[in-house]
């Protein structure tokens, strides 16, 4: 059999278990290799080519502020899925699984903010929109709308939310309403923010350096992700989605088609960003620096 090591740091012996080199497989850069040319295109583009000035981070924050709101919502999708979130309460699946979601939803719905208050990451963001001039109207109309009528389309409508955040945003629709736990915990895991502060670290920090009073709050966010995210809960929910696939080979394949499918939809995102960028001529965006 092969020795494993279980979430508690117990070793366990698990008889045939081809496993470890099916998970081996699920990282995000092999993952991006599937995707290599147009991956690498894309970092490119975004650390070298377009982002190097104020303006251009409100561009790209008002783009990502959607996938940073349905992560949210995928998250609490996963939750709802995997625990008890009824009256009365029951035990449901597995309670392994039951803790790893639930501690990724503290650290994501209750974290700290740099002055120590207890916020979302989505609401951290919004701040750090707000902060750096950033347009929130769009996002905060979206998700009106959507409180009132349901309806990501009506509330893509009224905010006018651009075209490449409203297809990443479908697709992780997609994959909620279809309501396949590994999918979902596949895509959380391999797809989604773990992948942002690396490309975008270095880029935020040079120019905190020049304009603390506007990108403070968004660096603290990377900062954060990078603390949270690329530790403690890239583990837990690599261990989740190894829990929900467990011995089934036809599950590890659909999560991988799923995962390399957002990979492409966020790099699709970025290509957004980036045609959105350079619309306008350097020297124009330049003289926003100080609006």
């Amino acid at each position: 059999g092969t020795v494993r090591t279980d979430i508690t740091g117990t070793k366990r012996t698990v008889k045939g278990s081809r496993r470890p080199s099916k998970l081996a497989q699920f990282e995000p850069e092999s993952l991006a290799r599937k995707n290599r040319n147009r991956w690498h295109k894309t970092i490119h583009y975004i650390q070298y080519s377009a982002i190097d000035d104020i303006e251009d981070v409100r561009v790209f924050m008002q783009y990502h502020v959607y996938a940073v709101w349905d992560f949210m919502s995928l998250l609490k999708s996963l939750q709802t899925s995997l625990t008890c979130t009824e009256v009365p309460w029951y035990p449901k699946g597995s309670a392994d699984t039951r803790y790893l979601i639930n501690e990724i939803v503290v650290g994501e719905e209750s974290d700290l903010d740099e002055d120590g208050k207890r916020m979302s990451h989505f609401e951290l963001y919004l701040e750090a929109m707000e902060q750096c001039g950033a347009e929130t109207g769009g996002i905060r109309v979206f998700i009106q709308k959507l409180q009132e009528s349901s309806s990501i389309e009506e509330a893509f409508q009224a905010a006018g939310t651009p075209e490449a955040a409203r297809n990443f945003v479908r697709f992780t629709f997609e994959i909620i309403q279809g309501r396949r736990d590994h999918q979902q915990s596949a895509i959380f895991t391999f797809g989604r923010e773990d992948l942002i502060p690396g490309m975008f670290f270095s880029i935020i920090s040079d120019l905190n350096l020049k304009y603390p009073e506007k990108i403070a709050k968004f660096n603290y966010y990377l900062k954060r992700h990078i603390e949270v995210d690329g530790d403690q809960h890239s583990h837990l929910a690599l261990a989740m989605t190894s829990n929900l696939c467990s011995q089934n080979d036809r599950f590890w394949d659909e999560a991988e088609q799923a995962s390399i499918t957002c990979l492409q939809k966020r790099i699709e995102l970025w290509d957004g960003v980036y045609e959105e960028i350079i619309k306008h001529p350097r020297q124009v965006r330049s003289a926003s620096i100080l609006s």
